[in-house]
């Protein structure tokens, strides 16, 4: 599958790789390069694989409180949430952001890639008994990002748009350019502030260019997946599939604060209940690696001579120019400080637990 932005992706030479099934740019001018400008100034990400759902009907708020972990009856219009849909064991199905549209009497869920159709296919059969239309967006939408500390002035300049008194995890409607359905939040996934704005499908090549044509002065450029995933990394957020999974309970990887286990039933809820009195049997925690060589998703991690856990995340960190990781291991070595050994290709490479987030942006 291709995104509305594909062809210029193709025409700015970025390299193209397949990404659960889209034709997604890994990168254009470089991981690093696109790295740092995101961390400097400003960079311009193509989302629109991301799955876009709107739930509307009379028992929608009803229906949202049943699937997901935080409490959308008392979600005020025009702000965002990060949330997720649980197994009846506790674990991960996916996680996402919800917008709630009261003027509308809507929500907006964005969800992964990976899981659109899944997710489509588990709200369905959950959806039994509620008065709701689930509406897929996504071919009709597009999703593009400017993450970055001159993001407001990017907008401003490349748009003609002020949202600089926004706060963060809010949305509002907006016109952008010729169209009068955009939609612009203040969230992202990369550690700085910055912006996600929602056009249509057909103006998205526009927004995209204008965006890259005012703004290049100023140092913005488009960034690809690499770089994602490293902004992603070092701040700690979770990949679904890497930190979360269906093997995964959101307070195993330390994502309590998107989990509302005081309000009514929810799927998963009775599953956490009885894990947050138990207690978890992994936690997650990040790691600096002692040498040069980098850790993987998959590889083993050691702990006083036995396998602690597994590898969630790996990389080298641009900003802190070493490599990190991030790794689920047993509750008794998930301490800050505890020594650790990585299995790299057959050797044990030593490694130590940090605090998390490996990166905070300046204030």
């Amino acid at each position: 599958m291709k995104t509305p932005l594909y062809g210029e992706h193709v025409r700015a030479g970025a390299k193209i790789v397949d990404f659960h099934g889209w034709d997604m740019p890994l990168q254009y001018s470089g991981i690093v390069e696109e790295h740092h400008a995101v961390r400097t100034r400003a960079g311009l990400f193509d989302l629109s694989h991301m799955g876009r759902v709107w739930i509307t009907g009379p028992d929608r708020k009803a229906f949202l409180n049943r699937v997901l972990t935080v409490d959308a009856g008392v979600m005020k219009h025009g702000r965002c949430r990060y949330a997720f849909f649980l197994t009846e064991r506790g674990t991960v199905v996916d996680d996402l952001l919800v917008y709630e549209d009261t003027a509308r009497d809507r929500a907006l869920l964005v969800v992964n890639a990976s899981n659109r159709e899944k997710d489509l296919d588990w709200m369905g059969r959950h959806a039994t008994g509620f008065q709701v239309r689930i509406e897929d967006a996504t071919s009709r939408m597009s999703l593009i990002a400017v993450q970055g500390p001159s993001s407001v002035n990017t907008l401003k300049r490349s748009l003609d748009i002020a949202p600089g008194d926004m706060k963060y995890y809010t949305f509002t409607e907006c016109p952008i350019l010729d169209t009068n359905q955009a939609i612009l939040s203040r969230t992202g996934y990369t550690g700085e502030d910055g912006f996600e704005i929602f056009v249509p499908a057909e103006r998205a090549s526009a927004v995209w260019n204008a965006i890259l044509r005012r703004s290049a002065s100023d140092g913005l450029v488009p960034v690809g997946l690499g770089a994602r995933d490293t902004l992603r990394t070092e701040a700690a957020m979770p990949l679904y599939g890497q930190e979360i999974d269906e093997s995964t309970t959101p307070l195993e990887a330390g994502l309590d604060f998107a989990v509302a286990l005081d309000k009514p039933d929810f799927i998963g809820r009775a599953a956490l209940q009885t894990q947050r009195k138990d207690g978890v049997s992994k936690k997650l925690v990040g790691f600096h690696m002692a040498g040069k060589r980098i850790p993987r998703h998959g590889m083993d991690a050691f702990a006083e001579g036995v396998k602690t856990g597994i590898v969630t995340s790996g990389t080298f960190s641009p900003s802190l120019s070493r490599p990190i990781g991030m790794a689920h291991v047993r509750p008794e070595h998930a301490a800050v400080g505890t020594a650790l050994e990585i299995d790299i290709r057959g050797r044990r490479e030593p490694a130590t637990i940090v605090p998390l987030p490996f990166y905070r942006k300046s204030k």
